[in-house]
């Protein structure tokens, strides 16, 4: 075995072991797995229908037959949030490989050329910053809606506006975050050596810069998935995100605005459903945090 591969096992058990210290951060990632196992394998053994509708049974609470109740057509709490809870779920993942991709690119250009450059796209992030999201969010989503439902089809469409939109609201902490790292990496003696030898600038950049200032773009991606969540269920509970025949969970708590006294377990599960995944994510990325911060090394 290769001194490189003992090294690399031995930075991975380090990383584990202060990881593991946090127990906070361990629980998250407890929580969120049993959560993604369940909205996957769940609706393979829950094959109770998300669309059938039944008024004789609309607003039960938990029972034998129904363990999260019915909403207010009759249809069964349980099976509409393992099946939400997979389109939730994408939302997060596909909105934060947007913000992170547009983060790191603009990070990445800005602190390793500096100057008017790193001027210019500083700018534009402090731009964006200054943008109020929610409002620009929800104009963006109401002028584009029925085009892109009219393109992609009316699950598909919302879906690629919601992605791109909540991504391309969110990359700017991330873009700062690139930028100082390579700002001070760009500087060191092995990317200055590899610039003496000849290397082209996106080998610097790709080669030896990037997998040095992989930390910070972690932790920000695993934060950036609980944020698109969030946001995608504000937007449906708003009435602009998925259509009511896709049970989100922001749809979901969309839908039992008006029951709150009269069916509580129409808001209490997928509010549940949305706040165990959030804090698990924001635990889980506070832990890679201090797990992967060389300053927390003993």
């Amino acid at each position: 075995m290769t001194n490189d591969v003992l090294k690399t096992r031995s930075v991975l058990s380090d990383i584990w072991v202060r990881f593991r210290r946090d127990k906070m951060a361990v629980i998250g990632s407890c929580v969120l797995l049993l959560i993604i196992v369940s909205i996957i394998f769940g609706p393979m053994i829950y094959t109770t229908p998300t669309d059938r509708i039944d008024f004789g049974n609309s607003v039960l609470p938990p029972s034998w037959n129904h363990p999260f109740g019915t909403n207010d057509l009759g249809q069964d709490q349980l099976a509409r949030i393992l099946r939400g809870g997979r389109i939730s779920l994408a939302v997060g993942l596909a909105a934060m490989l947007v913000a992170i991709a547009l983060g790191t690119f603009m990070g990445a250009i800005a602190g390793f050329y500096g100057g008017i450059i790193d001027s210019i796209l500083m700018g534009v992030t402090d731009l964006f910053l200054a943008l109020p999201q929610l409002p620009i969010l929800l104009l963006v989503i109401y002028l584009f809606r029925e085009p892109m439902r009219a393109i992609a089809g009316s699950e598909a469409g919302i879906f690629i506006l919601i992605v791109l939109v909540v991504g391309g609201l969110n990359w700017m902490s991330v873009a700062r975050l690139v930028r100082a790292s390579f700002w001070s990496t760009r500087e060191m003696d092995f990317v200055i050596a590899a610039k003496a030898i000849g290397a082209k600038p996106h080998r610097l950049i790709l080669v030896h810069i990037l997998p040095n200032v992989l930390t910070p773009i972690i932790v920000a991606a695993t934060l950036s998935v609980g944020t698109a969540i969030i946001t995608e269920s504000t937007l449906s509970f708003l009435g602009l995100g998925f259509p009511p025949d896709i049970p989100t969970w922001g749809r979901m708590l969309y839908d039992a605005q008006n029951y709150i006294e009269t069916a509580p377990h129409m808001v209490i599960f997928p509010g549940a459903a949305i706040f165990l995944t959030v804090i698990s994510i924001n635990y889980i990325g506070d832990g890679l945090r201090d797990a992967l911060d060389p300053k927390s090394h003993v």
